[in-house]
């Protein structure tokens, strides 16, 4: 079933990308002033910058995936973004995603560490990137053995 993990990755990389880009988004076309105001109501530290650090990571990072580039950085840092969400904006609500908890949230870290840390497959970036990394040097040796 090995064949089935390249498109299984893309298809996961994709629909993960497509949630993350959707709420940057969101919070880019609802204004940093309006996600500031948002982040400070929810007690987040240093609500302005946290403001600007989730919406481009969530808009860059979402591209990210789905390009398959630099993944293991981006899912890493998008799963500390959503492990902030639910401490933040979703931990007092419980865990049920119905009652806005935490769930959700932690269903996507899961998912970009996941994918993050994966073989991406051919169709990324990083496939072509690093392809070369783990394979063995071949080292010349003259004759003298210098």
């Amino acid at each position: 079933m090995a064949f089935l993990r390249t498109p299984a990755l893309l298809i996961a990389r994709v629909i993960l990308g497509i949630i993350f880009i959707a709420h940057g988004w969101q919070k880019f076309s609802n204004g940093l002033d309006a996600t500031t105001a948002g982040f400070d109501a929810m007690g987040v530290p240093i609500p302005r910058a946290s403001a600007f650090f989730a919406t481009w990571v969530e808009l860059i990072g979402g591209a990210a995936l789905i390009l398959g580039v630099l993944l293991p950085l981006f899912g890493t840092l998008l799963a500390l973004n959503m492990v902030g969400a639910a401490h933040f904006a979703h931990w007092d609500n419980g865990f049920w995603n119905t009652d806005k908890g935490y769930e959700f949230v932690l269903a996507l870290a899961a998912g970009v560490l996941a994918v993050g840390f994966a073989n991406a497959g051919v169709v990324s970036i990083d496939h072509y990137l690093f392809k070369r990394v783990g394979k063995p040097r071949t080292v010349v040796v003259d004759e003298a053995g210098a």
